[in-house]
């Protein structure tokens, strides 16, 4: 499915979609952060493909490079609730009901992949300090097996579960509604169930913090 006019971040401000003015730091951090990882990025992009391309053909290739662009979504503009129902990676099962109501985090990532591995310390820092504030933090591994997952859990100290999405059912879910471009990529999810930024490639610490601030002010 094509993703509509406000799915694709773009350079100039239009209704719906804050690009620039104040925030705009934020996208040149991320932006930042993702030179640095030039190389590694390189060595695994597959430009021409988007993740729900890759979902859908179930191939499993290496994530796209992101371009650390950040895309907040208005409330009057956001799409329809997300609509989840899988198995997370220890076991227990993910709902759309549990996210009713509180403001949610999905990160798409893999343990091979160079950019999630230095952006997995900021998502557990991010998630200590939000769990408190009803912030729910959920990881959306789009390759490994459950044993390379849970070995990179453990590497990185990362607390929160994650959904094991080999066979791209959460991708294709989501692609509905903001189609992830990257992997890494984050998606911030509304107190009523609908995405309300995405951040593509590495997020960056204080960029995230500010969308999860922004979120959370929101009414439920």
């Amino acid at each position: 499915m094509s993703p509509s006019p406000r799915d694709t971040p773009k350079q100039t401000a239009r209704p719906g979609v804050r690009t620039g003015g104040p925030k705009t730091h934020r996208v040149l951090g991320a932006a930042v952060a993702a030179l640095v990882l030039g190389l590694s990025l390189s060595s695994c992009a597959a430009a021409n493909d988007s993740l729900a391309q890759q979902a859908e053909a179930g191939d499993n290739k290496n994530y796209v490079a992101g371009d650390g662009s950040v895309t907040e979504y208005s409330a009057a503009l956001r799409g329809a609730p997300i609509e989840l129902d899988v198995p997370m990676m220890d076991g227990t099962q993910l709902t759309s009901a549990d996210l009713r109501g509180k403001v949610a985090v999905l990160n798409f990532w893999y343990a091979a992949c160079a950019p999630c591995r230095l952006e997995a310390p900021t998502l557990e820092s991010l998630h200590q300090e939000f769990t408190s504030k009803g912030v729910v933090f959920n990881g959306v591994n789009i390759r490994d097996e459950a044993p390379t997952g849970e070995a990179f859990e453990r590497s990185f100290g990362i607390s929160y579960p994650s959904v094991l999405d080999k066979s791209g059912t959460v991708l294709l879910a989501l692609s509905q509604y903001v189609p992830p471009q990257a992997v890494p990529t984050t998606l911030v999810i509304d107190k009523q169930g609908r995405v309300a930024a995405r951040i593509l490639g590495v997020a960056e610490k204080s960029t995230l913090k500010a969308l999860l601030t922004d979120a959370i002010a929101e009414p439920a």
